[in-house]
């Protein structure tokens, strides 16, 4: 009979060890009923939290093979077929862990409730008629609102492993996004610099939090959503604004970016003199040329063009 292994990361609060689990594969399961296995025939100590088993709590989210899946819903042989027999099952990456597979959801609670994640409704409704919505205003939002709060998106955050004291998780800036485009709420303005102020322009792009959302979310978009709000709402002054105002300007005027000069538009002179270390490394290695002015790319006007008609299909 085909047997499976699962490598359990454990932590007993004191120490981390690997335990190696062997049991009989079956048809047609998910990652959770593996660990359920375990649980009941193998090593009742081991600890790992599930509730719904329907992909409704997102308590059951764990990292297989370095990866985070919702363990409730991922089927098994999938999984099986893309690794191989033997599986690394870890907690989620970016959290505290408690035990063995349990991690702290306190801290990321706590997160997350600085950013107001509720409907502020505006004065015109009132608690007696409640604060009612048609339905195209709601389906501008309706994807936000399947958020779970399973983790996978912050688990796979390169910005939170890289350093978290000055961003907060993507699920988070996914849940601004709903109540600001809420038809129903009066505080965008006040929830976009709240979220100017923790990290909106720290994001690095990796796309990870949409790939590895179990519920088709795009916290990346999201946030480019709030960072374009928040330069129409004139929120200009910070680097990541400048940086994505020259960007576009040099698109505008050559068709090219101009790196020399976008330091210094972005973070000042002082700022970029900071920087002379690495731009130094730059001129050594070729990578910069401080006295190249490019011109205009060929198909100039066309990129002129293009960008002509975002802004259009943007009114």
């Amino acid at each position: 009979m085909r047997q499976i292994t699962y490598k359990i990361e454990r932590f007993d609060g004191a120490k981390s060890f690997v335990q190696e689990c062997t049991f009989p594969h079956q048809p047609g399961k998910t990652i959770l009923w593996g660990l359920i296995t375990i649980k009941e025939t193998m090593d009742p100590t081991l600890a790992f939290t599930a509730a719904c088993r329907a992909a409704v709590c997102g308590a059951c989210a764990v990292r297989v093979n370095g990866q985070a899946f919702l363990a409730c819903e991922t089927p098994l042989d999938g999984i099986l077929d893309r690794f191989g027999d033997t599986l690394t099952i870890e907690p989620i990456k970016n959290f505290k862990v408690i035990r063995d597979l349990v991690v702290d959801w306190e801290p990321k609670a706590e997160r997350l409730m600085t950013s107001s994640p509720w409907l502020k409704p505006k004065d015109e409704f009132t608690a007696k008629e409640g604060c009612r919505q048609d339905a195209a205003d709601f389906k501008k939002i309706n994807v936000q609102a399947g958020c779970i709060l399973c983790g996978a998106c912050a688990s796979e955050c390169s910005k939170l492993s890289a350093n978290d004291k000055d961003f907060l998780e993507p699920f988070t800036y996914s849940k601004v996004w709903k109540f600001v485009a809420d038809t129903r709420d009066k505080s965008s303005t006040e929830r976009i610099k709240a979220v100017i102020d923790k990290g909106l322009w720290k994001c690095l792009h990796c796309v990870e939090c949409s790939t590895k959302c179990p519920k088709g979310l795009a916290p990346g978009e999201d946030i480019a959503r709030l960072r374009q709000l928040s330069i129409k709402l004139g929120y200009t002054d910070n680097p990541g604004a400048r940086h994505a105002l020259a960007f576009l300007q040099d698109i505008k005027d050559t068709g090219r970016l101009n790196e020399t000069k976008l330091s210094v538009r972005s973070i000042g002179m002082l700022g970029s003199m900071a920087k002379f270390p690495f731009a130094l490394r730059l001129l050594r290695r070729g990578k910069l040329n401080p006295f190249h002015f490019p011109g205009k790319v060929k198909g100039h006007d066309q990129i002129k063009a293009i960008l002509k008609a975002v802004r259009e299909s943007e009114k």
